[in-house]
């Protein structure tokens, strides 16, 4: 793949994707986000892949936001043509069956949030600074942020973020959920590559199954969602993976996993 906004590295069982436009704070224009796209759509054919780490270039920002250029020409209609492009995006990555994990320093504004938030799980560094300013540009959050937001710090905490355009720093986004951890700067990738190793031992099919019964589960109600989660578990009981993974515990070695 040639691309001019984003790197990856892959590093089996890691992929580490990189928005690469430090000079403009890694902004989310539309060539950005068509590489993204491209990148993530790769990433999820890949077998050799586990787990994904999502960050961005230099050391002001893991994304800044949308480019306002682009934002300040749109009409309406376009408008909404924007947002479901970037919603759609972000929903690949979110429901992509592999865990990404966003690590996350400087600025995470506006789009730049609301990929962090789409990510399975937010390594926060300690300079880290969050925030959806939209409703500053006469705009609201078009990448999600009116959704996951609420959904992941409760709808006082999130309305109080989106409606004064305020920005927090690492340690209120840890209080208020937005984050899963805070770390030094010095050691976010680090922390990083260890979680996604602890979870790229497990087998890669429970991974998957896991990420999809929470997803589909959050929009339904219990009773459904545990007749779902009964589903998945009856599936996982008839692969070779499970069959491997019970007779390694039972004979106390590592597991050997097929993703079969």
């Amino acid at each position: 793949m040639e691309l001019a906004n984003i790197r990856i590295e892959k590093r089996a069982p890691l992929a580490i994707v990189t928005l690469d436009r430090p000079k403009v704070l890694n902004a989310l224009n539309a060539a950005t986000l068509a590489e993204l796209d491209i990148v993530f759509d790769d990433l999820a054919g890949d077998a050799d892949t586990r787990v994904i780490l999502l960050t961005g270039a230099g050391d002001r920002a893991f994304a800044a936001g949308a480019d306002i250029r682009e934002l300040a020409a749109l009409t309406a209609e376009e408008g909404k043509a924007f947002a479901l492009r970037g919603q759609g995006i972000f929903r690949t990555i979110e429901t992509l069956g592999k865990p990404v994990i966003a690590c996350v320093h400087g600025f995470a504004l506006g789009g730049g949030c609301e990929l962090a938030m789409a990510c399975t799980m937010r390594l926060a560094a300690d300079d880290a600074r969050f925030g959806q300013p939209e409703v500053k540009l006469g705009i609201i959050g078009g990448y999600g942020g009116t959704q996951r937001l609420p959904r992941l710090v409760g709808r006082g905490a999130a309305l109080k973020l989106l409606l004064t355009g305020g920005i927090i720093d690492a340690t209120e986004a840890l209080r208020i959920g937005l984050v899963d951890e805070v770390v030094p700067l010095a050691q976010l990738m680090q922390r990083a590559e260890a979680l996604a190793l602890e979870i790229a031992v497990n087998a890669p099919l429970a991974v998957t199954d896991t990420l999809r019964a929470v997803d589909e589960g959050l929009d339904m109600p219990l009773d459904l969602a545990l007749l779902r989660e009964a589903t998945r578990f009856g599936q996982l009981c008839g692969t070779a993976d499970k069959a491997e993974g019970t007779q390694a515990f039972l004979g106390k070695r590592t597991p050997i996993w097929k993703g079969e």
